[in-house]
Order: C-alpha cells, then sequence, then structure tokens
C-alpha cells in the first residue's frame, strides 16, 4: 500500500470521530436531565484528578498525616466550602502547603 495513502486513511480514521459529534451537535437536542446531568462532568473530572493528585503516593493510596498533599487538598476543600473564591481557594492550599513543608 502506498505510504500516502496510509497516512492519509490514518489521519481521516483519527479526525473524524473527533469531527463527527461536533459538526452534528448543534441539529441534536438533548433532553433536560441529560443537558443539567452533563453540567457536573467537569466538576467530576476535575475531582477525580485533584483526588489521585492528592491521595495517591508512590502508587498506593496514603491517607496518613504525613502525605502533606491530602492535608493542603483538604484545608483547599474547605476554603473553597466557606469563601466560594478560587483565588483564596488556591491561595488556602498553595499556603498550607508551604507551611507544612517548611515544618519539621
Amino acid at each position: 500500500m502506498n505510504i500516502w495513502l496510509l497516512i492519509a486513511l490514518m489521519a481521516l480514521v483519527t479526525f473524524l470521530p473527533r469531527y463527527l459529534p461536533m459538526a452534528l451537535a448543534d441539529r441534536v437536542r438533548l433532553p433536560a436531565p441529560v443537558a443539567q446531568a452533563l453540567d457536573f462532568v467537569p466538576i467530576a473530572v476535575l475531582t477525580a484528578i485533584i483526588a489521585q493528585g492528592a491521595l495517591v503516593r508512590e502508587g498506593a493510596v496514603d491517607f496518613s498525616l504525613a502525605n502533606l498533599h491530602a492535608l493542603a487538598a483538604l484545608a483547599a476543600f474547605g476554603a473553597a466550602l466557606l469563601w466560594r473564591r478560587l483565588f483564596v481557594t488556591i491561595a488556602v492550599g498553595l499556603g498550607c502547603f508551604i507551611l507544612l513543608r517548611l515544618l519539621p
């Protein structure tokens, strides 16, 4: 098979599954419950990423008080609930982590 034909076919196979849903999205009306459920997808994905980064250390889940990442994430979560400001949440999380790292 010609190498250029193979490259073109691979590009088509890669491009179409990404393009078609976006091209057809304006023609499809989702039911209200589905649209409401999709609003929570970014929050759920971000929570999963943050939880893994904070709780998994060296391939295992670490719930100990020695896990500074988890303690800082918990402080940031508390700040987010209390103040509901993104900058304050980030500042509290980073500040807590830095302070915990400086403690012996």
